[in-house]
């Protein structure tokens, strides 16, 4: 677990996302929380380096961009583990990667800019592992966004997102143009940690800095980017408890269990997604975290003690391992 200054606990706790694109954003956020505009992109750049953050900037929706995101999961031999996930963190098209305990132990999402993309990642995963590939595609979406808050004393908990960047209706569809996808693969990584950070993306593309900041916030309102900010590396910070609440739900509570499940502080997703029969019988999906194992396993029980979730199927699956978190990656232009 990471031990933070009051300054770091600040940006973090401030700055998962909200992140202005104004000419020099670092000098707009460090008048914020009380700090000079070059300190603050060397505390940035500690966060990076030390892993507290697995990246700075903007987070992109495949969906949005016109793509798919997948989970799929795979039981995999104990002894062939560590193979296959060296395999998946080579593929830019695994955003995602975490151990489980469960008999299908690794799960991992798979996002790309097609359909065909991601059917065609997970069938490679299948054909080069040799190992049955259980795919979970999002037939409706409740909930989502986790943030983080890191207390005086460093410890972290689940929080609700803020309600200024929770989602809201969108206008209609916009699809990225080819120099919106160069800026979608300049910035996939994160932002360039310096004063001017459009501008520096600005020369590196053969744009104009105005153009560049034009075309993230329509990228913003349209979608495509969630949001730009702070992504936490929650491991690293010390958020421990993490688990996978799975529930099987007949078609006509469906509605009312989502509710209740989205309506939680400590929920940060919770998808519908389809069975696979006998093997896996659950299709309503949530994320519940926790300080630790044993304050997630007591929220996912008071979850299941709902009268609008109690007597309903359901299983808990714990987060042992992150193997992989990257995000979307697309190639260069």
């Amino acid at each position: 677990m990471a031990r933070l200054d009051a300054r770091a606990r600040a940006f973090i706790n401030r700055f998962q996302g909200g992140f202005p694109v104004v000419d020099r954003p670092f000098s707009s956020v460090a008048a914020e929380i009380g700090i000079g505009e070059t300190a603050l992109i060397r505390l940035v750049s500690r966060l990076v380096r030390t892993g507290c953050l697995s990246r700075f900037g903007p987070l992109y929706d495949a969906t949005a961009m016109g793509g798919e995101v997948v989970l799929a999961a795979m039981a995999v031999p104990a002894e062939r583990f560590d193979a296959v996930a060296a395999l998946l963190d080579t593929l830019p098209e695994v955003a995602h990667n975490y151990e489980r305990d469960h008999h299908f132990n690794m799960w991992f999402v798979v996002a790309a800019e097609t359909r065909d993309g991601v059917r065609q990642a997970l069938d490679r995963i299948g054909h080069e592992t040799g190992l049955e590939v259980l795919a979970f595609p999002k037939e409706r979406e409740f909930r989502l966004g986790l943030w983080l808050r890191l207390d005086e004393n460093g410890a972290v908990d689940a929080v609700p997102v803020p309600e200024h960047l929770r989602p809201h209706p969108r206008p209609p569809a916009y699809r990225p143009d080819d120099t919106d996808r160069r800026l979608i693969a300049a910035t996939q990584a994160g932002l360039p940690l310096l004063p001017r950070p459009w501008q520096d993306l600005a020369h590196r593309l053969d744009l104009d800095e105005a153009e560049v900041m034009t075309r993230f916030l329509r990228l913003m309102r349209s979608g495509i980017i969630r949001r730009i900010g702070a992504v936490p590396n929650h491991y690293r910070l010390g958020l421990r408890g993490n688990a996978m609440t799975v529930w099987d739900v007949p078609e006509e509570r469906i509605e009312a269990a989502a509710a209740c499940l989205s309506a939680s502080p400590w929920v940060s997703h919770c998808y519908l997604r389809p069975r696979h029969g006998e093997r896996w019988p659950y299709n309503l999906f949530a994320m519940v975290h926790g300080r630790d194992r044993v304050t997630a396993a007591e929220r996912a029980h008071r979850l299941a003690r709902q009268p609008t979730l109690e007597g309903l199927a359901h299983a808990v699956l714990f987060s042992t391992r992150l193997l992989k978190k990257t995000g979307l990656r697309r190639a260069a232009a």
